[in-house]
């Protein structure tokens, strides 16, 4: 674990496992732009913005005290967010498990004094491209069925694009 005295963008996210990352790199070609790197592929949780270094331990805390239920995702359709321009993989049906972690974790977050960003709501999906075109109305595939088997705190900004993990847990 990593920690700097210097501000830095939080988020929690679920990591995929060597295969599962595989397998949603194979998606990017139907979501045409700049790919996120396969390193960086993840499905977020909730995201914290930009928190000074003395935020990370509470952080680690809070992730440490995370009931974390058996979660299995099944990756089966393709969207686009048009504003930002992020075409994405995620879920026709999120499971129950993942929204009650995903809610659990953003009340943790609250109660602890953290003001986590919720958009317009959880939204659960991976990323593929940024800078993107919409994936066409024919591009089909398999679904994906993801066993998840990581969450982590992860800091974003590094001069080489790549994410950092600051903690992480096994399911």
């Amino acid at each position: 674990m990593s920690q700097t005295d210097a501000a830095q963008r939080l988020f929690f996210a679920l990591l995929p496992d060597a295969a599962t990352r595989a397998a949603l790199a194979r998606l990017q070609p139907l979501a045409p732009g700049r790919a996120v790197p396969l390193e960086n592929l993840h499905l977020t949780l909730a995201f914290l913005g930009r928190q000074p270094g003395a935020a990370v331990a509470p952080l680690e805390r809070i992730l440490a005290r995370l009931a974390l239920p058996p979660l299995a995702l099944r990756v089966d359709t393709l969207g686009y967010f048009t504003g930002p321009r992020i075409a994405w993989a995620g879920m026709t049906r999120p499971p129950a498990a993942l929204l009650d972690l995903q809610a659990r974790l953003m009340a943790a977050l609250q109660q602890a004094g953290f003001a986590p960003d919720s958009h317009a709501g959880f939204r659960p999906h991976v990323t593929l491209a940024r800078q993107a075109a919409a994936p066409t109305a024919d591009a089909a595939f398999a679904p994906l069925d993801w066993r998840v088997g990581r969450i982590a705190l992860l800091a974003s900004g590094a001069a080489d694009g790549l994410y950092r993990t600051l903690a992480e847990r096994a399911f």
